[in-house]
């Protein structure tokens, strides 16, 4: 494999589940990827530190950790819990040199249908958790799912709504990130990229494409890029367009891809940047 990875290009680990963290390190160096995405469980069952030695002394850049949130629990020891494993996030984070944690809200506990309350407490825990990361030098990024998933998953679907939020706190602190999987179908993000570019507080762009019909197990339905509906040069175009000069990450959950060779998916990932979202 050359060195001939578009400049921006990073990987998140998920789209190459199957290969261990130094097989990712490995292939993304030998492919000319600088920037990786990480999640939470592989680096800590890796360990955080050796993580850390692994990808900085491989000369790789942490685009992003992955993930915190879960913040919408309405019991104090819930919300007591939430806090703490957020706290943990956010020393791996910046463990890591990750300056962006990735903030999954939360869905609505059990028996719950006060949408507007479960958005209140997120707001909630924000306000302890924000001047902690602040501290350990990492920004929080909200990042906000489709719809379909706001009853288990995600009370924010929108990107004005996750700015929304995110503006409550400053902007050194609290961002957003984008996703073309979550937000392509909204009229109105255009005008909220631009509010986060203005704001400082766009903090990372993922891409993957959206195709039907819909999987049985639609957060496992993402789609390799151009496969599916999504303009992603567009989506990519519209976030530079509001002063985002950061990695894009190729975040793809599909057991089609976990189930062919490491190699040949970031093959494949890189010729398909390069034709659809470069």
């Amino acid at each position: 494999m050359t060195r001939s990875a578009p400049a921006r290009l990073s990987l998140n680990q998920e789209t190459v589940r199957q290969w261990s963290l130094p097989e990712l390190v490995a292939g993304c160096v030998a492919a000319g990827v600088g920037a990786v995405g990480l999640w939470r469980d592989p680096v800590r069952a890796f360990g955080v530190r050796e993580s850390a030695e692994l990808v900085t002394g491989a000369g790789l850049r942490v685009s992003s950790l992955c993930r915190g949130g879960f913040f919408t629990a309405a019991d104090p020891v819930g919300r007591s819990a939430a806090l703490d494993d957020n706290r943990r996030a956010v020393e791996e984070a910046a463990g890591l040199g990750a300056d962006t944690l990735v903030l999954v809200p939360g869905g609505l506990p059990v028996g719950d249908r006060d949408l507007a309350g479960a958005r209140g407490r997120v707001c909630e825990v924000l306000g302890e958790l924000a001047p902690w990361a602040a501290a350990h030098g990492v920004r929080l990024g909200i990042e906000p799912l489709h719809p379909m998933f706001a009853s288990d998953r995600c009370v924010v679907s929108t990107l004005d709504q996750a700015l929304d939020i995110a503006e409550q706190f400053p902007a050194e602190q609290v961002g957003v990130v984008a996703d073309s999987y979550h937000l392509w179908w909204d009229e109105r993000l255009p005008a909220a990229l631009r509010r986060a570019g203005e704001g400082g507080r766009l903090l990372a762009v993922q891409v993957a494409d959206w195709v039907t019909p819909l999987p049985e197990g639609v957060l496992l339905g993402r789609g390799q890029l151009g496969d599916g509906s999504i303009d992603l040069r567009g989506f990519r175009e519209q976030a530079d367009a509001a002063g985002y000069r950061g990695p894009v990450e190729v975040e793809i959950f599909h057991p089609g891809l976990w189930a062919r060779e490491g190699g040949e998916v970031l093959r494949e990932v890189i010729e398909r940047y390069r034709e659809h979202v470069e």
